[in-house]
């Protein structure tokens, strides 16, 4: 009799595994449903949940949307909108305007450049003493005499405009008290 029961025992631990055995084998990477919902029951009917007066309440006035407020919606947005357009706008110029002064300030140095060059070749192209070696000897100029100089006071600038002949004393004008 032992030996039957230990059959029959066997018998059922082997289809209990059996069934354990197929139902937690999953195929695939996705999990199976479960057959069952814990928490739904079919005899039992859904309630729905009550809200508390103060969410009915804000719910009733979020539904209620006043004209007023609507067209103050209204006005702010286009406004938003606006300032937003204004300022890629702005923005937009500021960008043409700073590869603008780019570009000019590239072409200012390559200006500079080449008006330095062209000065320094124009300074090694004049030799001083070949000029007046030819002024003194082909053009027969000479240096001016000391009695050909006069000089005269000028405590105002370096710049002199003359609209009239220099006087022989150098004094181009005197006040009656230093007379």
């Amino acid at each position: 009799m032992a030996a039957r029961r230990s059959n029959s025992g066997r018998r059922q631990a082997y289809a209990r595994r059996r069934d354990m055995d197929s139902q937690a084998y999953v195929h695939g990477s996705v999990a199976a449903k479960p057959e069952f919902d814990p928490g739904y029951h079919e005899n039992s009917p859904e309630r729905p949940k009550k809200a508390s007066k103060r969410v009915r309440k804000n719910r009733k006035q979020a539904l209620n949307i006043n004209s007023a407020y609507v067209i103050f919606l209204s006005v702010a947005a286009i406004t938003a909108l606006v300032v937003c357009v204004n300022y890629v706008e702005l923005q937009s110029r500021i960008t043409s305007r700073s590869k603008n002064i780019a570009a000019m300030q590239k072409e200012l140095a390559d200006l500079r450049e080449k008006n330095t060059t062209e000065y320094n070749a124009v300074m090694d192209s004049v030799n001083l003493d070949e000029i007046r070696e030819r002024a003194q000897n082909d053009l027969g100029m000479v240096y001016a005499s000391p009695d050909q100089v006069i000089e005269y006071e000028n405590p105002a600038t370096d710049y002199v405009k003359q609209y009239e002949e220099i006087p022989k004393d150098g004094v181009l004008a005197r006040s009656e008290k230093n007379h």
